[in-house]
């Protein structure tokens, strides 16, 4: 497999983990660098693990994923977004990089944002293709675009206060409802 096109795979399956780390950079107010690792490191983490997963796993497995994995994708991304929302609109201290911050939350929208990744993984092993470079490029790419959303969000926040959590709580509850329905209707 060239160069080109792990990092390429690795840009599409960054999207969500891009939009998710804006909304978490926008609510970041205390220690931005370190949010931005933690999340870039989550975040890169989860592609890369979930693309091995997927291409250990076969076929076989994402045939008995694939009934149910868009609904706990998008009730994960569901709860956290919500209590994204509602803490926006509460006003007052913004506690809710802290909650994300957490492990659980922080696992959940890792493994939210990282479905996809199982089934690139299956794809990389139906075409009995090497893994290990693929996934190091898709997880290092991750890291970045992570990484960067998070650093952006909080110039966002600067800018638009308290409405950029609402926004990115929203934005995570329409990345589930898309989730949802590509699985749903395509």
């Amino acid at each position: 497999m060239d160069f080109l096109t792990p990092v390429l795979i690795g840009i599409g399956l960054s999207m969500d983990c891009f939009a998710v780390s804006l909304a978490i950079g926008s609510t970041t107010k205390l220690r931005v660098i370190r949010a931005a690792l933690i999340i870039a490191l989550c975040f890169g983490g989860f592609q890369a693990g979930m693309t091995v997963l997927g291409w250990v796993a076969g076929i076989s497995l994402i045939r008995l994923i694939s009934a149910y994995d868009h609904w706990i994708a998008f009730i994960l991304l569901l709860v956290v977004g919500g209590k994204m929302m509602w803490e926006g609109m509460k006003g007052g201290e913004n506690e809710a990089c802290a909650d994300i911050l957490r492990i659980i939350p922080l696992m959940a929208l890792s493994l939210a944002t990282s479905i996809d990744a199982l089934a690139v993984g299956v794809c990389f092993g139906v075409l009995q293709t090497g893994v290990m470079i693929p996934v190091l490029i898709i997880g290092i790419v991750c890291c970045a675009i992570s990484f960067a959303g998070v650093m952006l969000g909080e110039h966002l926040e600067d800018l638009h206060g308290n409405r950029m959590e609402i926004a990115g709580g929203l934005i995570l509850i329409l990345i589930g409802v898309k989730i949802l329905v590509e699985h749903q209707f395509w």
